[in-house]
């Protein structure tokens, strides 16, 4: 068994599916969906939903087909060592190539589930967002969850901020102030949702703390690397009558030699508002012992117009998540900033139903530690809810680990584990 799902997962990487590639993958599941006695469905958003023709199908099998490629049409090549799975320099692509084996792997046994591929889930949810199959079954198995033995039953919505604040004005340096480049390079970094109760130091907003304790005007600023990241590296140029002090042991402060007779100086209030601005966790849900809701800036960047900011804020709560944007919102435009909202989806609230709790019944069996968890940060599963508000949905899978990076690895044994708990569960139910 634990072969076949393996060999399934082999053959599968062997097909181009980095987001955006979508016909090689929709081509197989084509082919075998014919071998196999299925109806092979394909919306406009290149989505495939799999079923039989005279199903009776009670759960809805998800994965999402496109994998996180760190260079430009990859095809990851696998890596075995004992008892896990990698790549040579590349993401594995086991988020969410495992999920989609699975579900291959039970149309291999002719089971009748219903089978939905959805697509460029790593570029923003794009194919769920715009599903556009029939579904008919009552529950739904999400398998992109990566931690054997924990049910997700509950995730974040999320919803970017931007702020432009184009304030700066040209003034003679009559007061002689120094010039000073400060960086700060090789942070942490992390994901700003499930990393950000980890307390992970944010560089930009330790280069606000720099240059608002040593009165500097800012002249230039760039950093972060990701919406949904913790910024690592950032630079500044700022004028300042007193020599900065660094925040933390990984900045760089360096005293520009060179005078200047006029300096480009932006609002005072940016740096006001990163200084401020309460970043990171603001609340925390006891019941489920995971962040409620959370704000992160993420970049900053100078252009030829002004200086530019975004934010990444999450809830567990659609309403706490409004309340979170707007909020900011006000603060941003209170500080000069022009403001706009984007890359919105909603928070799929926990819901322990019939459901939800047979999974946990039947895992308890497998794995007597499983437990229901909420997660906060984005699931397919968020948008399904929001779409098919009749199904009832879980999330499982195996545990894999740094997804997204080279040092993505999956295990073998958690992989077989878990395709044990999903066969029961499909079996349970029907």
């Amino acid at each position: 068994m634990q072969n076949n799902i393996i060999n399934i997962f082999k053959e599968i990487t062997a097909i181009p599916r980095c987001s955006g590639t979508h016909e090689p993958f929709i081509n197989h599941m084509k082919k075998l969906s014919d071998k196999y006695g299925y109806l092979c469905l394909v919306d406009t958003h290149n989505n495939i939903l799999c079923k039989k023709e005279d199903s009776k199908a009670k759960v809805v099998f998800q994965s999402h087909y496109d994998i996180v490629c760190l260079s430009d049409n990859c095809v990851p090549q696998i890596v075995e060592d004992g008892d896990t799975l990698s790549a040579q320099n590349s993401t594995l692509g086991s988020d969410n190539g495992i999920g989609c084996s699975y579900m291959i792997a039970l149309m291999q046994e002719s089971y009748d589930g219903e089978f939905l591929f959805t697509s460029d889930e790593e570029i923003g949810l794009i194919g769920a967002n715009h599903l556009d199959l029939p579904l008919n079954a009552t529950y739904m198995l999400n398998l992109d969850s990566e931690e054997e033995g924990e049910i997700c039953i509950g995730c974040a919505g999320g919803v970017d901020i931007f702020g432009t604040n184009t304030n700066k004005k040209i003034v003679p340096n009559i007061d002689n102030l120094d010039l000073y480049e400060i960086t700060i390079v090789k942070l942490q970094g992390g994901h700003s949702g499930v990393d950000i109760d980890k307390n992970i130091p944010n560089g930009i907003k330790l280069i606000a703390q720099t240059i608002k304790k040593c009165e500097g005007k800012l002249l230039d600023i760039n950093g972060g690397e990701r919406i949904n990241s913790i910024p690592v590296n950032v630079k500044a140029i700022i004028a300042s009558a007193k020599t900065p002090i660094a925040s933390h042991e990984n900045m760089i402060i360096e005293k520009i030699e060179a005078k200047s007779e006029h300096l480009n100086i932006f609002d005072d209030n940016i740096i006001d508002f990163i200084y401020d601005f309460q970043n990171g966790v603001r609340d925390m849900n006891s019941e489920l012992n995971v962040v409620q809701s959370s704000i992160n800036i993420a970049i900053i960047k100078t252009d030829i117009n002004g200086i530019k900011i975004e934010l990444s804020a999450r809830s567990m709560d659609n309403n706490d998540l409004k309340n979170l944007k707007d909020e900011t919102i006000k603060t941003l435009e209170k500080h000069n900033f022009t403001v706009s909202t984007n890359g919105k989806y909603p928070a799929w609230k926990p819901d322990i139903n019939e459901f939800t709790s047979k999974v946990l019944e039947v895992y308890k069996k497998i794995n007597p530690s499983a437990s229901l968890e909420a997660i906060h940060a984005g699931l397919e599963c968020a948008i399904f809810k929001d779409k098919y508000p009749h199904i009832k949905v879980a999330s499982i899978g195996p545990t894999i680990k740094f997804p997204h990076s080279r040092k993505e690895q999956v295990s073998i044994k958690s992989v077989e584990n878990v395709y044990v708990v999903v066969k029961e569960i499909l079996k349970e139910i029907n």
